[in-house]
């Protein structure tokens, strides 16, 4: 991401009001007609561009970026200054950032700790060493070879997060790792900021002053974490809770901009990338109840800056070069999507362990060099490390390497289109005519109801969509069959309008869900039992009419309930009480609660008012036994 001084920058009209002739109403007058015009030219271009784009089948952010190279100082020029455009349009990749933080809260991070650190740390290296190698090739110092490998090695989180969104393939195989290297890249950010002054115009840091300097620089990013997360924790909660009582929703938006752009700010103050620290805001929000509604406040804001953005980029690409170095510009770009690509698919095959068509779709996705280079290049040129003609070269092929990302991913969508898919075995013919019970999955909980059944000799129809468990088992002697329980054709085949009972047994939430959502609609007659594996869960059940959701852990936790009991001396009558006391009370207030599951503020409330029943239940029992028998001690 890039780390750009002034984020919150002079107005867009500030930057180039001498450009224009005087206007006769004045300065203020003035800079509302130049915002204004510039304003009409981004929304234009947008509008334009984008729709033919989508029409020629080459995605929107490469719209985005073709309307920036027409509109930019390179081809009709019909903007000024773009620099405080680029600094504006950062807010979108911010929101961005932000945005994802929401979806991926502290504990999720943790569990992803592998493939960030290992995978993405792994493309990271590999692929810096790569393209160091290749500038050390063209008799680059060392220095300046480091320096282009690890800028070249970050892709473009803002493109290739979009293109997957574009696909809906966010939560695909290649999606998720494209994710977690792209975060990586992001946490990299701040080495590769501090790696560049320290390496210099001759590549050794002036005295001690300097090292002290990067001492007080990483105490303060310290700091920073520090208030961030502190912060985060015990005043953004307080501070939601605040707008929202005040039931007006541009105050609970201006809340959530606020928190964005402040702690961006806060970030970049401190020397750091502002979208990660948009990103560990969002993190700090993902498992508040507030999460939902932040992000539907900053999601329109993020779409408009972030096609801004794309735009910015089409901007700075300077369309001169390539006409005075075709082949040169061509060679390079393919060279940095060839080798980027090829580490990339290396790394989604084997350490990944993803087949063939995920990995090209990873490599097309993220093989483009990032936004982030065109600060680590100035940065470079700024210390003495490129010359300037250098960057520009450098800057155009990321751009083009950017702007060619949709195309490799709608040929890899086609070419992948073509291969002909893994054959998947047909669905089983069901040869059971009479069954009384139909039990939809067979792992844990359906194989138990089915020994249950047999037993009774009570004909049941066994259905699974899963090959290993058909497999597994049918060597057991299980009459199972291959199937999709969501399939309309199956449940006919399956004979289920002659049964009496559906048993969702599956461990898939959503497919059990869906499961029910079908079987309620076509054969309302039957009796259906559910699995869920929560609270949650249990409501959208019985949203669909599954009157009484059996919870994967009630009836285990129980169970080892009335062993830990038994074990402190409470005596076996008194502990089959209190446990019938509570699975009553707690089926009750799975009801009412069931009434109110969509307000937070209900169930919060619900939740604490069933602890105080239930003690008074408790204690009722208590006394009812104590005036049973008042002279029998507690636990003989």
């Amino acid at each position: 991401m890039s780390v750009t001084r002034g984020i919150i920058a002079p107005a867009l009209a500030q930057a180039t009001l001498a450009e224009l002739p005087p206007f006769r109403s004045g300065s203020a007058l003035l800079a509302t007609s130049v915002f204004l015009k510039y304003a009409v030219i981004l929304l234009l271009a947008a509008v334009l561009a984008v729709p033919l784009a989508r029409r020629g089948r080459l995605g929107a952010v490469l719209g985005y970026l073709i309307a920036g190279v027409l509109i930019g100082p390179h081809a009709l020029n019909l903007m000024g200054e773009t620099e405080s455009i680029a600094h504006l349009s950062e807010l979108g990749v911010v929101l961005m950032l932000f945005v994802i933080g929401l979806e991926l809260s502290p504990a999720r991070l943790w569990v992803m700790r592998r493939t960030v650190f290992g995978l993405g740390g792994l493309q990271m290296v590999v692929t810096a060493v790569l393209f160091g190698a290749v500038a050390l090739a063209m008799a680059q110092r060392w220095q300046t070879a480091l320096i282009i490998g690890l800028g070249l090695a970050l892709s473009s989180t803002a493109i290739g997060l979009q293109v997957l969104a574009e696909h809906k393939q966010l939560q695909s195989p290649h999606g998720r790792l494209a994710f977690a290297i792209l975060l990586l890249q992001d946490v990299a950010a701040i080495p590769i900021l501090a790696l560049i002054p320290l390496l210099g115009a001759h590549g050794t840091p002036v005295g001690d002053v300097g090292w002290l300097s990067y001492l007080r620089d990483a105490a303060r990013i310290i700091g920073v974490l520090v208030v961030i997360g502190v912060g985060g924790r015990y005043l953004l909660r307080p501070l939601f809770r605040i707008t929202a009582r005040t039931q007006i929703p541009e105050v609970f938006t201006a809340a959530a901009l606020l928190v964005v752009m402040g702690t961006a700010l806060l970030v970049e103050m401190a020397g750091m990338s502002m979208s990660l620290g948009a990103f560990l805001a969002g993190m700090l929000l993902a498992d508040s109840e507030y999460r939902a509604a932040v992000e539907s406040r900053v999601d329109p804001f993020k779409g408009l800056l972030l096609g801004l953005f794309f735009i910015s980029v089409g901007m700075s690409a300077d369309i001169s070069i390539i006409v005075h170095k075709p082949w040169l510009i061509a060679g390079l770009v393919l060279t940095l999507v060839a080798l980027k690509s090829g580490v990339l698919y290396a790394i989604a095959r084997w350490p990944a362990k993803l087949d063939h068509r995920e990995a090209f779709a990873l490599a097309a996705v993220i093989c483009q060099g990032g936004e982030f280079a065109f600060v680590v290049f100035n940065l470079q040129a700024d210390t003495g490390l490129l010359s300037i003609a250098q960057r520009d070269l450098l800057i155009v092929v990321v751009t083009l390497s950017m702007a060619l990302t949709p195309l490799l991913v709608a040929a890899v969508a086609r070419l992948n289109g073509r291969k002909k898919p893994e054959a998947m075995p047909e669905w089983d013919t069901i040869e059971d005519e009479h069954p009384k019970v139909i039990i939809a999955g067979f792992g844990r909980v359906g194989q138990i109801i089915a020994r249950v059944l047999r037993a009774a000799g009570i004909p049941y129809t066994a259905i699974d969509s899963s090959i290993d468990q058909i497999e597994v088992s049918r060597r057991f002697g299980s009459k199972i069959y291959y199937g999709d329980p969501t399939s309309i054709d199956l449940l006919r085949a399956a004979n289920v309008g002659a049964a009496q009972v559906f048993v969702i047994a599956t461990d898939d939430p959503e497919a059990n869900v869906r499961t029910a959502r079908l079987v309620r609609r076509l054969y309302p007659h039957l009796h259906v039992f559910a699995r869920a594996r929560n609270r949650q869960h249990a409501f959208r059940l019985m949203d669909l009419g599954v009157a009484d959701p059996v919870r994967d852990t009630l009836h285990s936790s129980l169970r080892m309930t009335e062993q830990v009991l038994g074990a402190l001396g409470v005596a076996s009558a008194t502990i089959q009480q209190q446990l019938r006391t509570f699975e009553k009370h707690d089926d009750a207030l799975l009801k009412s609660q069931h009434l109110v599951y969509d307000d937070e503020t209900a169930i919060m409330q619900s939740a604490k008012d069933a602890v105080t029943d239930l003690e008074a239940l408790f204690a009722a029992d208590q006394e009812q036994r104590d005036e049973a028998s008042p002279e029998q001690p507690q636990g003989t």
